[in-house]
């Protein structure tokens, strides 16, 4: 039996392939209904191709940093359009590890510490282009923004380390793909997103205080 053939055997069938993760953020719920059987189609093409989760990780690293230079280069547009596969790189990554059974925690750690040096690269990028723009009043927003994002992502890491569920919020990294890539192409619409990052990131971060707060004395019981 060839290669291609024990991979055609293993890879499960269209409709038992497991969907979108469920998100409880604004467009969380949206994107499971719209994306399912694309989402399915192409995790199906992802392993009968032998693609492993690190390589995507790698991919979607690569992706933020090729966009991270095209925001610095002053070409926010291109970066903006590249900023959606290298998201998508970062949802697939995590599916096929769990279609290949190779889900661990060391694959989360590794993925999580990609998604933050992600986010500083392009976040500080864009940062960098505003500044030397003179354009300072939207690079303090981007500067919001980045430590915004960052305190959204620890209020998580603290809260399941201490053995709480932190998925929810409101406004997490899928929103934020979104947002950023609508304001680096759309014409003008650059400094109002970032403003919407900074408040609904700040709001998610106090969201997840008060959801972990209310649950940490159960949790020491």
């Amino acid at each position: 039996m060839t290669g291609q053939e024990r991979r055609d055997r293993q890879t499960p069938r269209m409709r038992d392939l497991p969907a979108p993760r469920k998100n409880p953020s604004l467009a969380g719920p949206l994107f499971r209904t719209l994306w399912a059987w694309p989402y399915r189609f192409a995790l199906a093409g992802l392993h009968r191709m032998g693609v492993r989760p690190w390589q995507l990780t790698l991919l979607s690293l690569i992706g933020n940093a090729i966009c991270g230079w095209l925001i610095v280069t002053g070409r926010h547009f291109l970066g903006g359009i590249l900023l959606l596969p290298a998201g998508l790189f970062d949802v697939f990554d995590g599916g096929v590890a769990r279609l290949r059974g190779e889900e661990s925690r060391k694959g989360a750690l590794l993925d999580a510490a990609n998604d933050r040096v992600a986010d500083g690269v392009v976040f500080g990028a864009l940062l960098y282009s505003l500044v030397t723009q003179g354009r300072t009043e939207a690079g303090l927003l981007c500067l919001f923004a980045l430590i915004v994002s960052l305190f959204v992502s620890h209020a998580r890491a603290e809260g399941e380390a201490r053995g709480i569920d932190m998925s929810g919020g409101l406004f997490q990294r899928l929103e934020r793909y979104i947002a950023l890539t609508f304001g680096l192409t759309a014409p003008g619409m650059l400094a109002p997103v970032l403003g919407v990052l900074t408040a609904l990131g700040l709001f998610t971060t106090i969201q997840r205080g008060i959801h972990a707060w209310r649950r940490l004395p159960r949790v020491e019981e």
